[in-house]
């Protein structure tokens, strides 16, 4: 299956599940990411499958029956772990103390009061003191906390566990009534599953009032309390466990593999938006479709750069910024390798999204604690399936990918701020003078610091095992931490997104407003060359004239305009000169050319500052863009109201003192714009709109179009 398709079809999941009144039924086998994200992120309630609530009573008779016959079952009347070789009958209080003494993470439960003598000393000191972390960064976030519940329910109803109906209940009432216990971010080593962070969702479920809960509101908006109060003001009843049901709830990979499936889905969503960036990137640089023809897949047939390419060549259709370059200009005659080997880079990346989304999906249909129930004869047997190490292979993967993005992106946008690779865009992409303003100099900082992060964030978890658990657990996978940094580096590229986004719309309207330059000035200067020169239109002086102009001005994209024009127009003198007729006689050529060259650069100025001026004030480049750029400029220019940035937009309003136009740089700010705006407050309304998804809509209907005329893989509709 291409990436793109099953990007769709999670897509698809995730839109139908948010249609009003929808309920998400669990059935334990037909978990998905799309799934995920609607019970998590959106809060749509769950239900549990009948046939479920059966299969779940029947284990439960099968593990009661084994133990009526005297079996030694591990955890039910056993110690824990390297303390199996332990008995006992105190069955129940076996499975109380099991969750109460997992209860060992930092910052979730209430502070310990203080005697009186030790709060007095140093409370001078103490009061003044800031904290060196905010509380809230040790603990899971709440949407980590519903996947990990919805993940560990979906486990429990395979059937395979042995608990009762009652447990699994409970649980998707924590959901549905969104009780979240508060579960620190750190102490799980993700071998016998995720003990720790699990064990607060078994305290929430027993009421218990040393576990701390998070209880949300209709508006969104989320009340500290305990777990005893929450249930009550839910109107839940609290759960005491029995037999292995302790053991069932923690011993499994359900953190991990919730969190884990959030963060592959963001990863997917990044994965199409750094395809669109890079089409932008091509149009914004001038390159060429020619690097996504169908042929070059055709021949090295990866399945990844198969799907980048076509998405790629289909996103830049109608573009009016794509050149077709023969190389007889003198120029590169092919893009740099950011553009040009973008589907051979991203492809890979894509393939491994592929084979983690795929490690992912089994993983959220899996049993995962230990001992599982052989419901075909009621065999006990004792194994490992809470060893989470697929996870951990997958979000190596997803980090990996990452790094590999990020780097393209990167490239791009260094490439797309230099002016000696840019093709002909001003440094740094300012729309005033080079010498005044160097607006994306501090982005081009900025994403060399975010890459360089996910550089680091990119290396292996999973080398770092160390042995635990009275020497029992000498393999352990770490998924939830390599989950946990999965998700710092999706962070860290959304906002490398984010800021590359913002400084391509500013290339794409310097482009078109470089193109609305050009077409005013070409006549005029024809105009001028055939009344002073006697060049007419079609004199082969005209054409050599303009082709030199063209490449003159992107020389010269670091000088001011009023210094500009006066050196190109001075360096074209030579084609006037080589087209000169010795019969027409020299006495009026030189002056005629003296006056061609003041005419000329006077009127370049002039209407090079009109036209910025112009452009400025309605500035407009979809009419030259792709069908996929069009919609991310639009989105950005229209509904994130991120401007096409000049110095007036970012500079320090100064309510009640009067400044000079002069010292506002000729420009005087309304008092409806006299609010403190920067670079970095444009990017962060950018990166807000990916976290908030809805930046990824319009991501999803750019590549619903780019996939409409594709043929959908074996086995899958569109």
């Amino acid at each position: 299956m291409a990436h793109s398709w099953m990007v769709l079809r999670e897509w698809e999941v995730l839109e139908n599940l948010l249609e009003d009144g929808r309920v998400y039924n669990l059935t334990g086998s037909k978990l998905s990411l799309g799934s995920v994200v609607a019970a998590s992120r959106y809060r749509v309630p769950v239900d549990i499958d009948e046939a479920c609530l059966s299969t779940v009573a029947a284990s439960a008779a099968a593990l009661m029956a084994n133990l009526d016959v005297g079996q030694i079952i591990y955890g039910v009347n056993t110690g824990f772990g390297g303390s199996a070789d332990s008995r006992t009958e105190k069955i129940e209080e076996l499975q109380r103390t099991l969750i109460r003494e997992l209860h060992y993470g930092i910052g979730a439960s209430a502070p310990i009061e203080r005697t009186q003598r030790a709060m007095n000393a140093n409370s001078v000191a103490l009061r003044r003191r800031l904290p060196m972390l905010e509380p809230l960064e040790r603990l899971l976030p709440n949407v980590w906390v519903r996947a990990s519940i919805l993940v560990r329910i979906n486990s429990l109803i395979a059937g395979h566990s042995g608990i009762r109906q009652v447990v699994v209940q409970s649980l998707s009432q924590l959901l549905n009534h969104d009780i979240l216990p508060l579960i620190p971010l750190r102490g799980s080593i993700s071998a016998s599953g995720d003990l720790s962070p699990l064990s607060y969702i078994a305290g929430a479920i027993q009421g218990k009032p040393t576990v701390r809960v998070r209880l949300g509101s209709a508006d969104g908006s989320y009340s500290d309390t305990t777990a005893a109060e929450a249930l009550d003001k839910a109107g839940v009843t609290s759960v005491k466990l029995v037999a292995k049901e302790g053991l069932a709830i923690v011993n499994g990979t359900a953190v991990s593999a919730g969190v884990a499936s959030l963060a592959l889905w963001e990863a997917h969503q990044l994965a199409i938006m750094a395809q669109l960036l890079t089409c932008m990137s091509v149009e914004a640089l001038c390159g060429t479709d020619e690097s996504f023809d169908p042929l070059f897949a055709h021949v090295r047939p990866h399945p990844g750069q198969i799907d980048c390419s076509n998405n790629m060549f289909r996103f830049l259709e109608r573009s009016l910024l794509v050149h077709h370059n023969d190389g007889n200009n003198d120029t590169l005659r092919q893009d740099r390798y950011s553009i040009r080997t973008a589907s051979q880079w991203l492809g890979p990346a894509l393939e491994d999204l592929l084979l983690a989304h795929q490690q992912i999906q089994i993983e959220l249909n899996s049993v995962t604690d230990n001992p599982i129930i052989d419901m075909a004869n009621g065999r006990m047997l004792h194994g490992g399936n809470f060893q989470a190490k697929a996870v951990t292979s997958a979000m190596e993967k997803v980090r990996s990918a990452i790094q590999s993005i990020g780097r393209m992106l990167f490239a791009q946008c260094t490439e797309l701020i230099n002016p000696a690779t840019n093709r002909g865009l001003p440094p740094n992409l300012t729309a005033e003078d080079p010498s005044t303003s160097f607006v994306m100099k501090a982005v081009d900082l900025m994403t060399a610091a975010l890459q360089s992060e996910l550089g680091f964030l990119a290396n292996p978890v999973g080398s770092h095992v160390q042995t635990a658990e009275m020497g029992n657990q000498s393999l352990n996978s770490l998924a939830l931490i390599s989950a946990r940094y999965t998700h710092t580096a999706l962070d860290v590229l959304t906002q490398l997104v984010a800021a590359h986004l913002f400084a391509l719309c500013q290339a794409l309207d310097l482009r078109a407003m470089n193109l609305l330059f050009l077409k005013k000035l070409k006549p005029q200067i024809l105009d001028i060359t055939e009344t002073t020169m006697s060049y007419g239109d079609g004199h082969p002086a005209t054409d050599d004239l303009w082709a030199a102009f063209l490449a003159r001005l992107e020389q010269t994209t670091r000088a001011d305009a009023g210094n500009r024009f006066n050196a190109i127009m001075e360096s074209l003198q030579p084609v006037l000169i080589r087209h000169f007729d010795v019969k027409q006689g020299s006495t009026t050529f030189l002056p005629s050319l003296d006056k061609w060259t003041e005419t000329c650069a006077e009127t370049c100025l002039r209407t090079f500052e009109a036209t910025r001026e112009e452009y400025g004030a309605c500035p407009n480049a979809t009419p030259y863009l792709g069908v996929a750029s069009q919609r991310l400029y639009i989105f950005l220019r229209d509904t994130l109201n991120v401007p096409f940035l000049r110095s007036a937009h970012i500079r320090t309003p100064y309510p009640g003192l009067a400044q000079s136009e002069a010292e506002m740089g000729g420009e005087r700010l309304s008092s409806s714009n006299a609010h403190s705006t920067t670079v970095g407050s444009y990017i962060s309304a950018i990166d807000a709109a990916l976290r908030s998804g809805e930046l990824y809509g319009v991501a999803m209907e750019c590549l619903r179009n780019a996939q409409s005329e594709a043929a959908p893989p074996d086995g899958l509709s569109a």
